[in-house]
């Protein structure tokens, strides 16, 4: 098997990326993909991420993308300044287990000690189990509480967070 490609994304992979967001959604009851009301950002999702000081790189398996993530300063107000967030972790189901996450989660590990981030923090929706015990095995520690979003699948996320050291 040849591993995937992991490069930057471009503005054209905003619909396969929406797909892997709804096919990850679709494993929740519940979980509703609307792209139009609550992810406009994947009209333009690279320039949506580097107008905001980040990057969001896929994994390419010939001409699939089968996954991604995100990596951008913080906008929020509390985490220590310089802090990196990542979002739009996501893997198809067919391609999990392949390392993939990791692969991704690497080039935002790369990306955060390049800018001297202090920590990545991210969060991660309370159903999503397997991606808590992903992160969990990167070192990040979840936070306590919950932010409830008020989104159309009534959506509650875990905060994590991700010390990095000689930082």
């Amino acid at each position: 098997m040849v591993s995937p490609l992991i490069r930057p994304a471009r503005n054209s992979d905003g619909d396969a990326i929406a797909a892997l967001i709804a096919g990850a959604f679709a494993e929740y009851e519940g979980c509703v993909f609307d792209r139009a009301a609550e992810f406009p950002e994947l009209d333009a999702i690279a320039s949506h991420f580097a107008a905001r000081g980040g990057v969001i790189w896929v994994a390419a398996d010939g001409e699939a993308i089968i996954g991604s993530l995100a990596a951008a300063p913080m906008r929020a107000e509390g985490p220590p300044a310089g802090t990196v967030e990542i979002t739009k972790v996501y893997v198809a189901r067919a391609s999990r287990r392949r390392g993939i996450a990791r692969a991704l989660m690497a080039e935002a590990l790369a990306f955060a000690r390049d800018r001297g981030a202090p920590e990545l923090r991210l969060w991660t929706d309370t159903r999503f189990l397997d991606a808590h015990r992903f992160y969990e095995s990167l070192g990040f520690v979840r936070l306590p509480g919950a932010r409830a979003l008020g989104d159309i699948s009534d959506t509650s996320e875990y905060p994590y967070r991700l010390p990095l050291a000689g930082t």
